[in-house]
């Protein structure tokens, strides 16, 4: 078992390109979910706007 973790001579700088890899996955995601909701907000602000526009053309 510690020959597949050691790799070669190598595994330390595997296992460290993995963990690096998985955590720029991560914070990608988080930052894909930040966004979205930031988006989401505007839209919604944007629509709230928009109605207020609409309601005053109409009166």
């Amino acid at each position: 078992m510690s020959e597949f973790f050691a790799m070669g001579g190598h595994g330390f700088y595997i296992w460290v390109s993995y963990g690096v890899t998985a955590l720029f996955m991560i914070i990608e995601v988080i930052a894909v979910m930040r966004s979205k909701r930031t988006v989401e907000r505007r839209l919604a602000r944007l629509a709230r706007a928009e109605a207020r526009t609409q309601r005053a053309h109409k009166d």
